[in-house]
């Protein structure tokens, strides 16, 4: 039988159906423990321990229903959830096994991650980290051998550029070194990394896999084994709460039907800032005179709703474009069905070094723009108003 199609799956893949109740949409299981051990022939098993379930913080039923929808739309086998995006990744990349070996990173990160991989990493795995840029990964032809492990991002924070998944899949595969990519701006309806040459992708599920700004909640899913990430989920604590994976797997049975306006309106927008006057320059992978409109076209199947531009007027003119909007909201965050906007230099990267912050091409006078779910044509307007605060 044909595989369903992503908004089929979105729906009704990982729910929990008791048919002696008939209920259509998996319940909330708010336990703490369980009956344990569970003898009864009717038992259901955690899908990661095999075993009937015994406490929240190792698994619980409406987490697993949650995590099996997530496979099921990432296209993996294995899956995990995280009450952060940062508690998904520092829970993997203190998992992983690399026996001396460096980790390979892009620099253009979210300011949280980089500052886990230059304060913290090497102190907790004695690994070293080497930083490049998004650019200089594209065009390695090769991998050194000293090299365990490649982290990336395939759509940069907040910089919007675009790494060549399917290029670097290969050549780790050629060196066998692992590769992890963060996928959060793209999510799983432009993007599956594992099914391109990643042995792991992450999210923050925090932004689109909820939508809807209320939650928190990270994400890995793989192919491979997850005995020691689910290990270091159980002894770091990370784990998600059952109300909340209710929450997230709600919003996510229309990421399919959000993510096409998303695409939509950030393309739309995009080409708007463009010609407009008060507008330096627009990042967006969409557009024709984009530098990684060829790599995205290879790795996506769509550009996504998130976009970045310098204004005129530097800092000043950024901030007064943020908080003269009407329907814009200015805080940070993204993905939502609401439109955001933000100036990374004020919160995501605004403990990073302005050495770093040159490096990721991270600007005073850069907005980030995370496109929401709003009617287009009421979003330039807003956008127009604003740009015309600008002296």
């Amino acid at each position: 039988m044909e595989k369903e199609g992503f908004n089929t799956r979105a729906v009704g893949s990982g729910e929990i159906k008791d048919k002696r109740y008939g209920n259509v949409v998996t319940p909330i299981f708010e336990n703490a423990t369980f009956i344990y051990p569970n003898s009864s022939p009717e038992r259901i098993e955690d899908w990661n321990t095999k075993d009937s379930y015994i406490y929240s913080r190792w698994g619980n039923p409406t987490v697993s229903a949650l995590e099996k929808k997530y496979a099921s739309l990432e296209g993996v086998k294995n899956s995990l959830s995280f009450s952060s995006g940062m508690a998904a990744i520092t829970s993997l990349m203190l998992s992983m096994e690399l026996k001396g070996k460096k980790v390979l990173s892009v620099i253009d990160l979210y300011g949280q991650t980089l500052s886990f991989f230059k304060n913290k990493f090497h102190s907790m795995t004695g690994s070293k980290i080497d930083l490049v840029s998004t650019d200089e990964i594209n065009e390695m032809d090769s991998i050194p051998e000293d090299y365990g492990l490649v982290y990336i991002e395939s759509i940069t924070n907040p910089s919007i550029r675009v790494a060549d998944v399917r290029k670097m899949g290969k050549l780790c595969r050629e060196s066998g070194i692992k590769m992890v990519v963060d996928a959060t701006f793209a999510s799983p309806y432009n993007q599956n990394p594992v099914r391109i040459g990643a042995d792991y992708v992450v999210h923050s599920g925090t932004k689109y896999l909820n939508g809807h700004s209320d939650t928190m909640s990270g994400f890995i899913g793989t192919d491979l084994n997850m005995e020691r990430q689910f290990d270091m989920r159980k002894n770091l604590g990370g784990s998600l709460d059952a109300f909340q994976a209710y929450l997230i797997q709600r919003g996510m049975k229309t990421l399919g039907l959000r993510m096409e306006r998303h695409n939509s309106n950030a393309m739309a927008i995009a080409e708007y800032l463009q010609e407009n006057s008060k507008v330096i320059e627009v990042f967006y992978p969409g557009l024709e005179d984009s530098p990684y409109k060829k790599i995205a076209d290879e790795n996506l199947r769509g550009y996504g709703g998130m976009l970045s531009f310098r204004v005129k007027g530097g800092l000043d003119g950024a901030r007064k474009f943020l908080f003269s909007s009407r329907i814009i909201s200015p805080a940070p965050s993204l993905g939502g069905v609401e439109s955001l906007s933000t100036l990374p230099v004020d919160t995501s990267h605004g403990s990073t070094s302005a050495e770093d912050r040159k490096k990721m091409g991270v600007t005073e006078d850069m907005v980030r723009f995370s496109v929401g779910i709003e009617d287009v044509d009421d979003l330039i307007e807003d956008i127009s108003n604003s740009l015309a605060q600008i002296d």
